[in-house]
């Protein structure tokens, strides 16, 4: 059985989608477009939310997000509580941030990246596993609020 991996941008990230699309589809990945699916000015909470919703819920387990900065949706999908987004700009971030971290929704700038590095971010987060270990103590940290 394949793993879906959904997959949700505003009209900035469209483009660059849709070459993230057909690299995952190539890798024997299926994809779960939550869209937008045009490059027409649209609000970006829209797509993230329905992404991050799935992933909260654990009907998927790695997705990845799209805008023009990464900012944005990554704040939207972090709201959800069973969520790590990690704002990766290059192959490096995404590869500590699934290390460290455990992140399993990757967010990427479009605006700021090339389709050759946006590619390698992408591998590196789905080929990198957790370490576990005293990052596994760090990570149960993230949802514990402190006042």
């Amino acid at each position: 059985m394949k793993e879906i991996i959904p997959i949700a941008n505003d009209h900035a990230g469209y483009e660059l989608k849709k070459k993230v699309v057909e690299h995952l589809t190539k890798r024997g990945f299926e994809v779960k477009d939550f869209g937008t699916d045009s490059a027409d000015s649209c609000d970006y909470p829209d797509f993230a939310h329905q992404l991050g919703r799935v992933i909260n819920r654990g009907e998927m387990a790695r997705g990845i997000v799209i805008c023009g900065s990464g900012n944005g949706v990554q704040m939207t999908v972090n709201k959800y509580p069973n969520v790590r987004c990690a704002l990766c700009w290059t192959p490096e971030i995404a590869h500590l941030g699934r290390q460290h971290n455990n992140a399993n929704v990757l967010s990427m700038p479009a605006r700021f990246i090339t389709e050759e590095t946006a590619l390698q971010i992408v591998d590196e987060f789905l080929d990198t596993p957790f370490e576990g270990g005293r990052h596994e103590r760090r990570v149960e940290k993230i949802n514990k609020i402190l006042e």
